[in-house]
């Protein structure tokens, strides 16, 4: 079976770049640090380790470049070594996910669902900043990279049933954020 090659706009910058050119590298730095940097962020949670983490990844890209076949994009590529760095970084902080036999039936007293309107992004983001990190990994990677529960569950090493389990408790989990957080504004 023959595999169709991905054709890049920056294919020239790519090509240089597996030459070792370190202005094509720059280059690539500048045209998807800022989308791999939020990525890095949403899924660690701290500025000053998703800097980090975006670091290493680029230099683990830029020296593995030559495995980049043209399957994928060049970001999806890239992307995927981006989200591995992250994940490997909370891994070293010990992120643990709570096992699916503890985890208890989710339903508040009032009757309401899990789901919730922030009123702006901001308050989106402040409430995922919130999310404990093992919480945060599951929404930034389902909601914000696209992975299913089934891919998901390979990349952390966890069944795809604990995947849904603990995106159900991340998602209650903001859900009672952004109730604090709209009575805060209320009444404070």
């Amino acid at each position: 079976m023959r595999r169709v090659k991905y054709l890049n706009n920056n294919q020239s910058l790519i090509d240089l770049c597996k030459k070792g050119d370190t202005n094509a590298q720059f280059e690539i730095y500048s045209l998807y640090s800022k989308a791999m940097y939020n990525t890095c962020l949403r899924i660690i949670g701290d500025t000053v380790e998703a800097e980090d983490v975006l670091q290493e990844a680029f230099f683990k890209a830029f020296d593995k470049i030559n495995t980049y076949r043209n399957e994928v994009s060049f970001g999806a590529w890239l992307k995927r070594i981006v989200v591995n760095a992250s994940l490997d970084q909370l891994k070293k902080s010990k992120v643990d996910l709570i096992p699916l036999d503890s985890i208890q039936e989710i339903k508040s007293e009032s009757g309401e669902g899990d789901d919730f309107e922030p009123e702006t992004v901001e308050e989106l983001r402040w409430a995922i900043a919130q999310l404990p990190e093992g919480y945060r990994t599951i929404v930034s990677l389902f909601y914000f990279e696209g992975y299913s529960h089934d891919e998901i569950s390979q990349i952390l090493g966890v069944k795809a049933s604990t995947s849904r389990s603990q995106l159900t408790r991340a998602r209650q989990h903001l859900y009672e954020l952004m109730k604090i957080k709209g009575k805060n504004i209320r009444h404070g």
